[in-house]
């Protein structure tokens, strides 16, 4: 006999349609764009340009990836400068 894989699945939806999602951020971005997953039925979010919650699609999740190099990049050159500022 097979098991049923549904009702696992099933349950955490109910939760969230009952009480509402549980999010919890998985990955900040920048420091006003941060990615966020359901602890329940793992339902991923973004923020958006105007501050909103969106449904995280793989085009915004390489807009992600991209907007967080180019933060980590201006975040370093940033420590460096400060770092030689403060040697002279």
């Amino acid at each position: 006999m097979k098991k049923s894989t549904t009702k696992p699945a099933l349950i955490p939806k109910m939760y969230c349609n009952l009480f509402g999602h549980d999010y919890q951020v998985t990955k900040k971005v920048t420091y006003h764009v941060k990615e966020y997953t359901c602890s329940h039925c793992k339902r991923q979010l973004t923020t958006n340009s105007n501050g909103s919650l969106i449904e995280l699609t793989p085009k915004f999740k390489e807009i992600n990836d991209i907007l967080e190099r180019i933060h980590n990049t201006r975040m370093e050159r940033s420590r460096e400068k400060r770092l030689v500022s403060s040697i002279y």
